[in-house]
């Protein structure tokens, strides 16, 4: 089993397009750092996402995995 985490990318910026590439290339998980104030996070704050931009991205997932014939 294949998972991708958001810790390969040490930058927020970075973990939508990895995360939907994963998707795309067959990842069987994401593992997504979420944090509601991610500059005071003890751990990990820049490449953690705010709770909303995790609904976005599992939006975008979702329409990825459509197109690639895999659900979420």
């Amino acid at each position: 089993s294949d998972v991708c985490s958001s810790d390969l990318t040490g930058d927020n910026t970075l973990v939508e397009p990895v995360a939907l590439a994963a998707i795309a290339a067959g990842a069987d998980g994401l593992l997504i750092e979420i944090h509601p104030r991610p500059d005071e996070a003890l751990c990990d704050g820049p490449q953690a996402l705010l709770p909303s931009e995790l609904k976005q991205l599992i939006d975008k997932a979702e329409i990825v995995g459509k197109a690639v014939g895999r659900s979420l």
